[in-house]
């Protein structure tokens, strides 16, 4: 299989599948036709689509032939050679791809215990490269790889460049905490915060409780003084005033009832009933 938009040297919309025999063709991927009037096998993909990313592939077969694709593809080796040594020579990574096939390197961090190969992607796109990190298919998930493609474009100078950048990214997250202690911290300042708001919630409620009592306090302090100012004017002219609240405690209700029964009897005056308990 190529893809046309990498090694078939022009914009993406095409790829090409070559067979070499008819036999290697496999029969689920053919499906028979007859709108244009006779049965007719095909296994590629009918839909309504533009020519010219055809047309542009065809004009570089021409252009180039086998020679010039020959020429770009060993440079392309070359020059993942470059970015292949380079990485060797950090002592950080095991190169995982072959040095034949496809011009790629796939590579994956030796100890990733501290930080992983996400983390390496995600700092070098401050560099401007977009290096993808993913992990193996069924039965290799275990494995994360980074990967990048040597296209025609991608010259020995972009590929030592690389190398130097990916070395500055290793050192920066030596000195960041790995992604435990991060974990760690994490949680612990979660915790901190959770601690924080149940301690600010609880200073909320002493306040609202000390807030009660004052105003308890001070209707206790009001009950006192009417309390008095009863008495007092009983003794004068047996006239009782109206209490702010009606909680009265057992001793003081007995006086001033007495009072009250006392000072009716010597104006024959019904006072009783205007007071509430």
């Amino acid at each position: 299989m190529l893809v046309g938009h990498k090694y078939g040297l022009v914009y993406a919309g095409i790829g090409w599948v070559i067979w070499r025999n008819k036999e290697d063709l496999p029969e689920e991927l053919i499906f028979h036709i007859n709108y244009l009037g006779a049965d007719q096998p095909t296994f590629t993909l009918n839909f309504s689509k533009g020519s010219s990313q055809v047309i542009a592939q065809y004009y570089q077969l021409i252009r180039l032939g086998y020679e010039g694709y020959k020429n770009i593809m060993e440079n392309c080796r070359d020059n993942m050679l470059v970015l292949k040594q380079g990485l060797e020579k950090t002592g950080k990574f095991n190169i995982v791809s072959k040095d034949n096939g496809v011009p790629l390197v796939a590579f994956s961090l030796k100890d990733n215990s501290c930080h992983n190969e996400f983390e390496v992607s995600d700092m070098l796109r401050r560099f401007g490269w977009i290096v993808p990190a993913y992990t193996m298919p069924p039965d290799a998930q275990h494995v994360t790889v980074l990967r990048v493609v040597i296209r025609e474009d991608f010259s020995r100078t972009l590929a030592e460049r690389l190398v130097i950048d990916i070395d500055k990214v290793l050192h920066e997250l030596e000195t960041l905490p790995s992604r435990i202690s991060a974990r760690i911290v994490l949680a612990n300042e979660e915790k901190l915060d959770a601690v924080a708001e149940k301690v600010k919630e609880d200073q909320n409620e002493i306040k609202d409780i000390i807030t009660a009592w004052k105003e308890v306090r001070h209707g206790k302090e009001e009950d006192e003084r009417c309390l008095l100012e009863n008495k007092r004017m009983v003794d004068r002219a047996g006239v009782i005033l109206p209490f702010r609240n009606f909680i009265i405690y057992d001793v003081e209700l007995l006086l001033l009832i007495n009072q009250i029964i006392f000072v009716s009897s010597l104006f024959d005056v019904h006072l009783l009933d205007r007071v509430y308990f």
